[in-house]
């Protein structure tokens, strides 16, 4: 069962650019068949890799600094308070914040979707999803000498990036750190996110002259991996037989287009993630098998497979008896992770045959994920507004920074149509849309006969086909 493995490749799908040193594309030996083979630790050394303490190339243009606000007619609270707190140690030392932020305003602009349905979920979706987290982040970045504001953005709803933006402009802020919370960049998710930041900056002057720079990935980063690892570590001790659980890696899908049309980097940077990951419990003398799978999917297009629920059922098949989920693209905890894995995926693994599961929790608020994440701001604050001379001298690390312009330049070039965060019809040429589609014309049709057989009157009567009353 771990005869698959990860192995570096020479060329990445996502689109080519001199400027943009892309991550390795990884690949499997199992990769082709529609239910990968298990992957086995040490599949892969990555001895000779780059340190992944670093951040990554910078690149950069215009923008800056942040805090939770929210508009007066959304009628939502403020969710920091002020105040210092300290974390881990940092990996910064060597860096001097002093001169970095000088008589600068710093913010940091935190993206994602977002994605009540009612308004009463608002707030306690608000507070669980990115309130404790990003107070954390502030109080770390302010405990290493950094006090900058924090701001909070979603896609689709409250508090809009739109929002955000305004509240950045009203406290005068001048260099922006922009950092989507997706571990792995994608065009449908932080790249769906820059798409519209463009658009917002593009014709605003205050904007445009604000210095930024966007952190556009950080799976590789080492107190993520870490943090990572700790997470998975616990939750195997709670098996009776902890050696024979199958970690189960599940990640957002993307559509496959994306990644084999588009040039979307989200399955290199999600496959090399979990490497990472697997490579740290190693060292830890945990070599579980594991595999990886891609959930969430919507819509009549095809999405990056194997897809989660297929696979489940696929282990069950093979005898699979002790399962552990790892949400491994989530930070937080969602509709995606309580409902989809907690309940549905494990709904299925029990009916499947695998008697004994588990789940990894969301990072949340861990403090060597929060301080990593401190780290990362303050290791891009050089780059913003600046352009990397070399790999070199951007430390050769493996996703680049850069402006919001440069980063869609190079990861998202065609801008396609993406996919509604949710869908609740499949129109298209699929099972559940025929079904629907034809029994909403079969009740139009009867609706008509019915209306013209209690009238007298309608185009069957003036065709003919029934007769006329006068």
């Amino acid at each position: 069962m771990r005869s698959g493995r990860i192995q570096s490749c020479t060329s990445c799908s996502a689109s080519s650019s001199s400027t943009f040193p892309h991550p390795p594309c990884l690949s499997s030996a199992s990769r082709h068949c529609k239910f990968p083979l298990l992957l086995s630790p040490g599949a892969l050394s990555l001895s000779q890799r780059v340190s992944r303490n670093c951040l990554v190339p910078r690149y950069s243009s215009g923008w800056s600094q942040t805090q939770f606000s929210f508009s007066k007619q959304s009628n939502y609270k403020q969710l920091l308070s002020v105040g210092v707190g300290a974390l881990v140690t940092s990996n910064t030392q060597g860096i001097s914040t002093g001169t970095l932020i000088a008589d600068e305003k710093i913010g940091v602009l935190l993206l994602n979707l977002g994605g009540p349905e009612t308004l009463e979920d608002v707030q306690p979706f608000l507070f669980n999803l990115f309130a404790d987290p990003a107070e954390e982040l502030r109080k770390s970045l302010w405990a290493k000498n950094v006090p900058a504001k924090v701001y909070v953005g979603m896609r689709y709803w409250h508090p809009f990036t739109e929002e955000a933006i305004e509240q950045i402009k009203r406290d005068g802020i001048t260099k922006l750190v922009v950092l989507p919370l997706y571990p792995q960049f994608s065009i449908s998710t932080s790249g769906s996110s820059l798409r519209l930041l463009e658009s917002i900056f593009r014709d605003d002057e205050y904007l445009v002259n604000m210095q930024h720079t966007v952190i556009p990935s950080w799976y590789q980063r080492e107190g993520y991996i870490k943090a990572m690892a700790n997470l998975i570590e616990k939750e195997l001790r709670k098996f009776d037989r902890p050696e024979k659980v199958i970690i189960f890696f599940s990640a957002h899908g993307v559509p496959l287009a994306y990644v084999e049309e588009a040039g979307d980097p989200y399955k290199a940077e999600m496959e090399e993630c979990v490497d990472l990951i697997i490579e740290e419990l190693e060292k830890r003398k945990i070599d579980n098998a594991y595999t990886l799978a891609y959930q969430s999917r919507v819509g009549p297009v095809e999405w990056l497979k194997p897809y989660t629920d297929e696979t489940i059922v696929e282990l069950g098949r093979k005898g699979v008896k002790s399962l552990l989920a790892v949400p491994i693209s989530f930070v937080s905890e969602h509709i995606e992770t309580l409902e989809e894995i907690d309940v549905e995926y494990k709904e299925l693994a029990l009916e499947s045959g695998i008697e004994n599961w588990g789940r990894v929790p969301a990072l949340g608020c861990e403090p060597m994920f929060i301080s990593d994440l401190a780290d990362a701001v303050i290791e891009s604050l050089p780059y913003v507004g600046a352009m990397a001379v070399s790999n070199l001298e951007a430390r050769q690390s493996l996703v680049p920074l850069g402006s919001v312009e440069e980063l869609l330049a190079t990861y998202d070039s065609q801008r396609r149509e993406l996919p509604p965060p949710v869908t609740v019809w499949e129109w298209g040429w699929t099972k559940s849309a025929e079904t629907w589609n034809g029994r909403a014309a079969m009740l139009a049709v009867l609706v008509l006969l019915l209306l013209e057989v209690t009238t007298g009157e309608g185009f069957l009567h003036q065709w003919g086909v029934l007769p006329l009353f006068r």
